[in-house]
């Protein structure tokens, strides 16, 4: 069931958003070669705590941390680790924040050092196709303008599009109706209402879209060990158009 979203509800995810940019920030200005990818985890608890928020993953269906870095071949879910980036790496962040009764989610990739360009192409590439599709976040709109514009972007610039996993609604929970694929599905046909608010995530891959997933029961991969790129936003969709709150 969609839950849609009234004016205070929209705030209240606004102001869990504003906790997820702050450590999405943060954490990107440390990245560099040679930190481990559990000091991500340590220093985002630190500043959600302060805030008086809580990470939105940790324990979340037994997830044991409280952010998701996924590097290079990693493409959502990765466990941090005492793993050290190095020089090349791509490395997707992924945090969700709860905060007063309301959650909001969002992820970035960033460089390590100097990186291909096939790898910024990537990035790049992933960033502006959720541009894009959220630009069709509108009333009127069915989410169908949305995948089918991700998708549409990514095909056209040789890469490919990740089926198995989606974004989703969010703000009561982490996790709500309706899912929101990155890809084209005929019959999706949901209406873009007032009030609904989406996480918009396509995960995007260098090669081939087929995913596996690690012995740990969490970390996702790509089949052909291909790069992978994830960008997220919350977003609300308004009168005013589409809002994003994280």
């Amino acid at each position: 069931m969609i839950n849609l979203k009234n004016e205070v509800d929209i705030e209240g995810i606004r102001n869990a958003g504003i906790i997820v940019r702050k450590v999405l920030n943060k954490l990107s200005s440390i990245t560099k070669p040679g930190i481990t990818t559990l000091e991500y985890n340590n220093i985002c608890e630190e500043i959600t705590l302060s805030m008086h928020a809580v990470p939105a993953f940790k324990g979340y269906n037994g997830f044991p941390y409280s952010v998701c870095i996924s590097v290079n071949e990693e493409v959502v879910h990765g466990f941090p680790s005492k793993r050290r980036l190095r020089e090349g790496d791509i490395v997707s962040i992924d945090f969700g924040s709860y905060y007063k009764d309301y959650y909001a989610d969002a992820a970035i990739t960033v460089v390590v050092g100097d990186v291909s360009n096939k790898a910024l192409k990537l990035i790049e590439t992933t960033k502006e196709a959720l541009n894009l599709g959220i630009s069709k976040a509108v009333i009127g709109n069915k989410l169908n303008d949305i995948s089918g514009t991700i998708e549409e972007y990514v095909v056209k610039n040789n890469f490919s599009v990740v089926r198995d996993f989606v974004g989703h609604g969010v703000g009561f929970k982490l996790h709500e109706d309706p899912q929101v694929p990155n890809y084209y599905i005929k019959n999706n046909d949901i209406l873009l209402e007032e009030g609904l608010v989406i996480a918009i995530e396509p995960m995007v891959n260098e090669f081939g879209y087929k995913v596996k997933v690690k012995k740990n029961g969490w970390t996702v991969v790509t089949r052909d060990k291909g790069l992978s790129a994830h960008f997220e936003h919350t977003v609300a969709i308004t009168k005013e158009g589409p809002q994003i709150l994280a």
